[in-house]
C-alpha cells in the first residue's frame, strides 16, 4: 500500500518539476529529482547510485545556472536586473494567455521592466531582447533536465 502512496507522490512531483521548468516560482529540477527519489523507494524502480548522484549533480547545476543565465544574457545585451524581474512577470501574465503568451509574455516584461528603468525604448528593447534571451535559456536548461528525470522515471517503470 505504501508503494503506491509512493508511486502516486512520485507522479504528482514529476508532473509539478515539469511545470516548475515554466513557473518561476517552482523549482523544476529539483523536484523533478525528489519525484526520482521517491520512486527509487518503492518496489517499482531502483536507481544506482550513480544514476541519482548525476541526477542531484544535473539538477543542483541547472538550478544555479537559471540563477547566473538571464541575469548574463541581460548584461551582455546591456540590460539591467528590472528587466530580468519584468520577465519572470511577464511569463507569469503569460502563462494564462497560452503558448504564445509564454514567449511573448517574458519580452514585453522586460521591455516594460527595462523602460521603468530607463526611458528609452532603443535600449529598452536590445535589453529587454538580452533578458528574454537568458530567461528563455534558463527554461530551455530547467526542461532539459526535468524531461530527462521523466525519461528515467518512466523507462523504470514500464522497463
Amino acid at each position: 500500500m505504501s508503494d503506491y502512496i509512493l508511486l502516486i507522490l512520485a507522479i504528482i512531483l514529476m508532473l509539478v518539476g515539469i511545470i516548475g521548468c515554466l513557473v518561476p516560482v517552482l523549482p523544476g529540477p529539483p523536484v523533478s529529482f525528489l519525484g526520482l527519489v521517491l520512486l527509487h523507494f518503492t518496489k517499482f524502480a531502483f536507481f544506482p547510485t550513480g544514476i541519482l548522484i548525476t541526477m542531484a549533480v544535473i539538477a543542483l547545476l541547472v538550478t544555479i545556472l537559471d540563477y547566473i543565465v538571464p541575469v548574463w544574457g541581460t548584461k551582455k545585451f546591456g540590460g539591467s536586473k528590472y528587466g530580468t524581474r519584468g520577465a519572470a512577470v511577464g511569463l507569469v501574465i503569460g502563462l494564462f494567455l497560452g503558448p504564445a503568451g509564454i514567449i511573448i509574455g517574458p519580452f514585453v516584461g522586460a521591455l516594460v521592466g527595462e523602460l521603468i528603468f530607463k526611458d528609452d525604448l532603443r535600449y529598452a528593447f536590445r535589453a529587454g531582447f538580452g533578458s528574454l534571451l537568458g530567461f528563455l535559456t534558463g527554461i530551455g536548461l530547467k526542461l532539459a533536465a526535468s524531461l530527462l528525470m521523466t525519461f528515467y522515471f518512466v523507462k523504470e517503470l514500464v522497463g
